[in-house]
C-alpha cells in the first residue's frame, strides 16, 4: 500500500472516475482532482472493454504513485491484483470482503458499498473491510435508480462502526458539508468534480469542506 495512505485514513474527497474512453482525457481529468486535494481516486468505468480497462488502470496507478493519492479499483479485484492497486471496492454482486483481501492481501484497501443498510456495515466491518460507503443520499445522474440513504444513517453509522464512512449520491459542494456533520469520513463524487469546467477548483471547494470541519 502507498505509504502514504493509512487504511484508518480514508478522510476527505473520494473522486471517482467517469466513464472516459480516452485514456489520456482520464488521467487529465484526475490529475486535476489530485491537484485540487482528492487523496482517494476509484477507477470505474462500465462501458470500456477489457484492453481499455488495463490500459486505463495502469496510467491511473502511475500518476497516484507520483502523487501520493490512493488507487482504488471498483468491483474488480483481479483488475486491482493485476495493476498492485492500493485497494478495491466491491459491492453486493461482487467478490465477498473475505474473498478480497484472500486475494490482495492485508495491506490493501478493502471498501464495500452498504447502500442503505447499517446492518450490511455492520457485517462488512465484522468482516474485515477498512471502510464501508452509504447512498445515495440525493438524486444521482450516475445512478438515477439507486436507493436512498438518509441522512439519519450517517449518525447512526458513526456511533456503531469504528470504520470510515463514505458517503455517495449526487454530492455537490453545496450539500456535502450536511453529510460530513452527520458522521461522513470522505466524499465520492463523480458528477459534481468531473462533470464541470475547472476539476481542479472544484476538488478544492470539496477539500475546503473537509478543512472547515476539523
Amino acid at each position: 500500500m502507498n505509504a502514504r495512505v493509512s487504511r484508518h485514513t480514508t478522510r476527505g474527497l473520494y473522486a471517482v472516475t467517469p466513464d472516459i474512453a480516452d485514456t489520456q482525457a482520464l488521467v487529465a481529468q484526475v490529475s486535476a482532482a489530485i491537484t485540487g486535494g482528492a487523496r482517494f481516486v476509484q477507477y470505474r468505468n462500465k462501458t470500456a472493454t477489457a484492453d481499455v480497462t488495463l490500459e486505463q488502470a495502469y496510467a491511473l496507478k502511475s500518476v497516484c504513485n507520483k502523487t501520493g493519492a490512493c488507487l482504488i479499483i471498483n468491483d474488480h479485484v483481479e483488475l486491482a491484483l493485476a495493476i498492485d492497486a492500493d485497494g478495491v471496492h466491491v459491492g453486493a454482486e461482487d467478490a465477498s470482503v473475505h474473498d478480497a483481501r484472500r486475494a490482495l492481501g492485508r495491506e490493501k484497501l478493502v471498501g464495500v458499498s452498504c447502500y442503505n443498510q447499517l446492518a450490511l456495515a455492520l457485517s462488512a466491518q465484522a468482516s474485515g473491510a477498512d471502510y464501508v460507503a452509504f447512498g445515495s443520499f440525493f438524486p444521482s445522474r450516475i445512478k438515477p435508480g439507486a436507493v436512498h440513504a438518509p441522512l439519519n444513517l450517517l449518525i447512526d453509522a458513526k456511533r456503531e462502526l469504528n470504520v470510515p464512512i463514505v458517503a455517495i449520491g449526487g454530492i455537490t459542494v453545496e450539500n456535502g458539508a450536511s453529510l460530513i456533520a452527520a458522521g461522513a469520513s470522505a466524499l465520492a463524487v463523480i458528477s459534481a468534480l468531473f462533470q464541470v469546467p475547472d476539476v481542479t477548483t472544484a476538488a478544492r471547494r470539496f477539500t475546503t469542506l473537509f478543512e472547515a470541519s476539523r
